[in-house]
């Protein structure tokens, strides 16, 4: 249905997105030419595009040129005044997700789908298939530390997929297998309720090209979504006692994360990961399902590239120390990420004084889970909430919800928060306050990790 076969120059509308300049990487592979266009500001991916030799233009309708025969756009820039122009040139259009999923669908695909854990899953997946010299394809959503960018492309018949819920993107892809992190309510601005956001899922689960799937047991969405589907070829993993693949002892030896899984109640042995928090243990526990599944022998070898993992950016990620502070920088932007993130600092740094600086991303997410997010910041000294965050696909209605709204909900339960406008008040105020502060954490989707970055160039 999406086809590429004869394209030979697209021309990629937001091109910065972690998913865009994956693509790029994929069309590159395939003798493509691609140009592409965004805005002007740093993202991660402006060094990935610089190594591909592409050089990201500033938008305009003039970038659609007579030699473009194909534009591919990102979810955020789909009415963006370029795409307009295609339509109007009768230039060809299809969405970062149909481009994606003609490559994907062509392949042993493996989603890894759900509200949280994405991307610390495909990409820990992606990293161990490639160790074990599987040379699998990979789209990440964010810069794998051991890849130095947030794609792979390969030569086997592996292809790992980041799978996106936003928008129903999974209508679009034909897994043959699965891993399911979570499900929890997420993106309200197109979900309207829980049960429209979880049907996506069971949708897609339910999809006759799945062959092995392996959803989070733990989870109490996932556990109403399983009554919704046929469970014949879903097996559950997590840590509860009713998981086929169950993990068990979960604890910290010399800084690694160490457990054993069971299968069934039979001991696979035990296995070490490198990143912080028992919520990662746990997105662990999926690959080793996964694969067992797949009949990837569960040997020495994958042992040590699963241990290896030194994870993504923006997850956890520690930037440096100032003074005697540590800066560390995650991605969390929904209540259930967050206060699992800041539950797994307040153990690896058991008592230590830990601040956040947290930005909500949307006004939409912040009205529908202000309740939840209250609930989150209690495992920290202080957190430092900055003004909403609203992106390319949502206008600003400050009517609806504010950061001082949500400053007020976290007052209620933990009296540990206070409102700044932004990244700049935010270094302001910490630079007078390094003093108590031993672990500092970035956290949000938007540009909150500048505020790290500024204090960081202080040094």
């Amino acid at each position: 249905m999406y086809d590429l076969t004869n394209v030979k120059h697209t021309h990629l509308v937001g091109i910065k997105g972690s998913g865009m300049a994956a693509l790029a990487q994929l069309l590159l592979a395939d003798g493509i030419v691609v140009t592409g266009s965004d805005v002007a500001e740093y993202f991660f991916t402006d060094d990935t595009l610089k190594q591909l030799g592409i050089v990201p233009k500033l938008f305009t309708v003039d970038n659609i040129t007579e030699d473009v025969d194909m534009v591919i756009y990102s979810a955020a820039w789909e009415d963006h005044d370029e795409c307009k122009a295609a339509r109007e040139k009768r230039v060809p259009l299809m969405s970062y997700a149909q481009a994606i999923a003609y490559y994907f669908n062509s392949r042993y695909g493996i989603a890894v789908a759900g509200s949280h854990g994405k991307t610390t899953t495909s990409a820990m997946l992606a990293y161990v298939l490639s160790e074990l010299g599987k040379d699998p394809t990979a789209v990440i959503g964010s810069r794998v530390t051991q890849f130095g960018t947030n794609a792979l492309v390969g030569h086997s018949d592996y292809f790992v997929l980041e799978a996106d819920e936003y928008k129903n993107k999974l209508a679009l892809y034909e897994p043959k297998a699965t891993i399911l992190t979570s499900v929890d309510y997420d993106h309200p601005d197109f979900f309207k309720t829980f049960h429209d956001y979880k049907k996506v899922f069971v949708d897609f689960l339910s999809k006759d090209c799945q062959k092995n799937i392996v959803v989070c047991s733990d989870n109490g969405g996932v556990g109403i979504l399983l009554n919704d589907i046929e469970q014949g070829n879903v097996i559950t993993y997590g840590w509860n006692v009713d998981a086929y693949y169950r993990g068990i002892n979960y604890r910290i030896e010399e800084g690694q994360g160490v457990f054993e899984v069971l299968k069934n109640g039979a001991s696979l042995g035990e296995f070490y990961i490198g990143l912080v928090g028992q919520h990662n243990a746990s997105n662990a526990i999926s690959i080793i399902a996964l694969c067992d599944m797949m009949h990837i022998p569960l040997d020495a070898a994958f042992t040590q590239a699963l241990s290896s993992f030194k994870g993504t950016a923006r997850r956890f990620e520690q930037k440096g120390v100032v003074g005697e502070t540590i800066i560390i920088d995650d991605y969390a932007h929904h209540p259930i990420e967050v206060q699992a993130t800041l539950e797994a600092a307040k153990k690896h740094f058991d008592g230590k004084r830990i601040w956040c600086v947290f930005v909500p991303h949307t006004f939409s997410r912040t009205a529908a889970l202000l309740e939840e997010f209250a609930h989150s910041f209690r495992d920290v000294e202080k957190v430092i909430v900055l003004d909403i965050y609203a992106s390319a696909r949502e206008v600003a209605n400050e009517t609806e919800v504010t950061s001082k709204d949500l400053v007020e909900k976290i007052n209620v339960l933990s009296r540990n928060a206070i409102h700044v406008h932004s990244n700049a008040d935010a270094v302001v105020f910490l630079k007078d306050h390094l003093d108590e502060i031993d672990v500092l954490i970035t956290m949000g989707a938007g540009d909150v990790w500048k505020v790290g970055a500024d204090l960081l160039e202080d040094i």
